[in-house]
This record gives structure tokens, sequence and C-alpha cells, in this order.
């Protein structure tokens, strides 16, 4: 089992951590895979992480595959992690991870622009959580290359969405946050060509994560969504006994 976490989380993120123990409990295999410019990680590459950045995830997930021979993998993903869980699964269908058997995502954004502005003009406690973990990381890539990075005026922006439009500073390849944003943006159209089992947990009540942007989905041969009134974002804690709801689901899938 592969594990992905969310925007500024990490390899030991609570939720991963859970999720984590929960297969090993029950013998899978378990990697949690850090994202670029998560946990520490840092210091191994120059350039900066952004959404987008999806080849050297899917690279990542094709070696731990090979690296476990023939033995079924199982791709895991949670909030933006989700989102490169599912952009990998579509990307199987023109380049195969022959042993990557099923993957799972809980609370994916699909359109990161709108689940921006859901972050900026909800509740402030998400704003401040998510900006205070971005400005972190950022004074440490700082940190370690100053020659490269000036983050310090940037670093006074009061959303999500002002810091990402400032960020595009340094990613000249992109026109626009609009342009970048829609580069790992999903849709209905996303999925036509999914050659693999997609499971997709959602709340109603997820307070980041727009949920009209999922009204247009529906199962299909690969794709099955699992919606939920209650269980907010990467939550679906079941408390007697306690428990999370999408860990005995896909347990139940896979047993």
């Amino acid at each position: 089992m592969i594990i992905l976490h969310g925007w500024e989380g990490s390899s030991s993120s609570a939720y991963v951590l859970a999720a984590g123990s929960y297969f090993y409990n029950r013998e899978f295999s378990v990697c949690r895979l850090n994202l670029r410019d998560h946990g520490d990680s840092h210091h191994l590459n120059e350039g900066l992480f952004h959404g987008a950045l999806l080849q050297e995830t899917f690279d990542a997930v094709n070696a731990l595959a090979q690296y476990s021979r023939n033995l079924p993998v199982y791709l895991l993903g949670f909030s933006l992690g989700a989102n490169f869980a599912l952009r990998v699964a579509i990307k199987l269908s023109q380049t195969p991870i022959e042993n990557l058997e099923q993957v799972f995502a809980v609370s994916p954004p699909l359109d990161p622009y709108k689940t921006t502005l859901a972050i900026d003009n909800g509740l402030a406690f998400y704003r401040k959580y998510f900006l205070k973990k971005w400005r972190r990381s950022l004074k440490k890539k700082q940190q370690l290359f100053p020659h490269k990075y000036n983050f310090t005026e940037m670093l006074h922006a009061r959303t999500c969405l002002e810091l990402t439009s400032d960020m595009m500073t340094y990613f000249p390849e992109f026109s626009s946050y609009r342009d970048y944003f829609k580069l790992y943006t999903l849709n209905i159209n996303s999925f036509r060509d999914l050659n693999l089992p997609v499971r997709i947990f959602i709340a109603a009540d997820d307070p980041v994560i727009p949920q009209d942007d999922f009204q247009a989905l529906h199962d299909n041969g690969c794709l099955t969504i699992f919606r939920q009134p209650f269980g907010g974002h990467c939550g679906f804690i079941d408390l007697f006994p306690y428990s999370r709801w999408y860990n005995e689901m896909i347990s139940k899938i896979l047993m």
C-alpha cells in the first residue's frame, strides 16, 4: 500500500500514520511517500514543489511497484495526494504499471482553483493553517537555497490565492496561476480511459472541497464514488468503536 499525504502534510501526518498502521496490521507492506518539499525533503531538490509535478510522483510509484515484483500494489491518496493518485490512475492508460491494481482517493480536490477559493473564503482556521505551513516550507527552502530564492515579500500574502499568484514569478512556464491550476484540474472527461478500479471517498460537509465539482461525476466501469453526508475533509471518523470509515471500506474491497 503506497500512501500519499495532502498539501503541506507529510508521511508523518496523523491520517497517514493511521492508514499505514491499519494496513500494516493487516499484513500489507506500507510505503508512506513524501511529495517534494514535504516532510524533510526540501534539501533533496533545488526546484520547488507545485501541484502539476506529476511525473516524479508517477516515477516513484512505478519504482515502488517494481520493487514489489509481482505482488499487487495499491495507491491511497489524501486531499492533494488524492488528486495526485487520480492523475496516476489516469496516466496508467498510456503508461501502465502492471501490478498497480487499484487506486483510492480520499477527499480529492478536482478543481484546485475552486478549492483555493474555498480555503480562503471559508472558515479562517483553514486559511491560517495552510498559510502558516506553506510559509514555513518556503522559509526552509530559502534557507537551503538562498542563491535561488527570496520569498521575503511574498510571505506577507494574506490569502492562499495571493501567495499562489505571487509564486508564479518562480514558474515562468505558467502564463498565470489559472493556467497552472488547469494542469491538475479534473473533470468527467478525465476519467474516460481508466483501465483499473478507482474509488473516490467524499463527504458533503467537506469544508474545502466544493461538492458541485462531483455532481457531474458518475460511476462507470472503473470509477466508483462513495458519497457520505458527513466526514469532513479526510476525516470519516467513527467513534464507537473508534475507526476511520474509509480504511474499513478499503479493507472490505481488498479482502
